[in-house]
């Protein structure tokens, strides 16, 4: 089948390539793309956004299905038109997708299924969200309801520094957030496939959020991150699967939003347990890099069959026992204003180590490589052990030739530790 690939960052990369390698694939098209992923797709210069064009393209090439990569489109409920049209899609629905458009939603939903997560509160102005912090012990988190590219979120330390939060959030008119408690504990990802009735464990990983070696200086969309993420144990992932996923799938099913497509869960393993933190409607970014470098069965395969309503009876996907760790190389200035226009080289010297590097925020410019976005290159490596992929991943990042780029070195550092315990 003809496949159309949305989005243009490095987890619709690491998708193309794996796309690429199905045999079910006739031609893959990609939308709008990077220069990585015209490696392995015709790339569309149309915008994610633009659903009449999305749909026009599909119609006139004889699309059978789209995979839709950001979270954006799906909230905006591109998925739903798609089924209209009679195109096969792997996402949710525009109702489904409010799991991850409205944090508001989803804790409204846990606190009606009794789902573990974080006490809350919704708060719909200034004053209301000010008056409510008096309620909450520090350190508190604040976040922004809406979507906000995974930097949304202010765990704050001082109160005036969640009042500044607070005061940053409803600067603009209508605003809302979520004011919850603070969890102790270590995060992990939990990727879920599911048809809206039956689930399919799709493995985990460990993000790293922070800018800083170290977990320090302000959020971003991810530096990095490795698969398995040892932490999250099988017991605890059942925990979450049939505490917080099954009734989160089941309550969406029972309100007429069947959930179609990959639910990945953010949990904070607690002393009592796996607690929800949000829940995203997409793969993560990085997160993705990762999986798909595990990942041995056929992906367009799968997310067909999820589409199809068809994941009743499937086998378990299989994925490689080694650990996968990528590092993001962001442009300098990031989270902040990044240095676009930087040159990059030393690609193929870097995937001669046996890493492959997957394009974020790429542009050709006069032929030459150079970053456009604050994420610019997914550095990604395996290895026997935690420890073993980093080494690898390193190395790669060594090879790379882009002088205005940085990145985290400790990408994994919480899992090398307890290995060399």
């Amino acid at each position: 089948m003809n496949v159309l690939l949305l989005g243009s960052g490095g987890r619709e990369h690491a998708l193309a390539w794996k796309l690429a390698q199905s045999p079910l694939l006739e031609k893959l098209y990609a939308a709008p793309g990077n220069p990585g992923i015209a490696q392995h797709a015709a790339l569309v210069d149309i915008a994610v956004g633009d659903q009449r064009a999305v749909i026009d393209f599909c119609l006139r090439n004889s699309i059978g299905f789209v995979v839709i990569g950001p979270e954006a489109p799906l909230v905006d409920g591109l998925a739903d038109n798609l089924r209209t049209m009679g195109i096969g899609v792997f996402g949710p629905s525009r109702a489904a997708a409010q799991l991850e458009g409205s944090k508001g939603f989803t804790k409204d939903l846990c606190k009606r299924e009794k789902i573990p997560t974080a006490g809350y509160v919704r708060v719909q102005s200034r004053d209301g969200a000010l008056a409510s912090l008096e309620d909450f012990p520090l350190p508190v988190v604040i976040k922004a309801d809406g979507l906000a590219a995974g930097k949304g979120v202010t765990v704050a330390f001082s109160r005036e520094e969640a009042e500044e939060a607070v005061r940053g959030i409803f600067t603009v008119p209508g605003g809302s957030a979520v004011i919850e408690e603070f969890l102790e504990g270590e995060e992990a990802s939990l990727f879920v496939l599911t048809d809206g009735t039956h689930l399919m464990p799709f493995g985990s990983a460990q993000d790293h959020k922070r800018v800083g070696d170290g977990d320090t200086g302000p959020n971003t969309g991810g530096m990095g991150a490795y698969s398995p993420a040892p932490v999250l144990t099988a017991a605890l992932e059942r925990q979450a699967i049939d505490e917080i996923v099954r009734p989160t799938v089941e309550a969406l099913a029972r309100m007429g939003s069947p959930y179609v497509g990959v639910l990945y869960a953010g949990l904070m393993l607690t002393k009592q347990g796996s607690k929800l933190i949000e829940y995203n409607a997409r793969f993560g970014d990085p997160e993705c890099q990762v999986l798909m470098m595990r990942l041995e069965d056929d992906l367009l395969d799968v997310m067909v069959a999820a589409a199809k309503g068809e994941l009743a009876g499937r086998p378990a996907p299989r994925f490689a026992d080694a650990t996968a760790l990528t590092v993001v190389m962001a442009a300098k200035g990031y989270p902040g204003t990044p240095e676009t226009g930087g040159a990059i080289g030393g690609i193929a010297q870097a995937e001669a180590t046996g890493a492959r590097v997957f394009q974020a925020g790429t542009r050709l410019d006069d032929g030459q490589l150079v970053a456009s976005g604050g994420r610019v290159l997914n550095v990604t490596a395996t290895g026997a052990s935690v420890a073993e992929a980093q080494a690898a991943a390193y190395r790669a990042v060594d090879a790379l030739d882009f002088p205005t780029g940085f990145c985290r070195r400790d990408i994994g550092w919480r899992e090398v530790a307890r290995e060399h315990k």
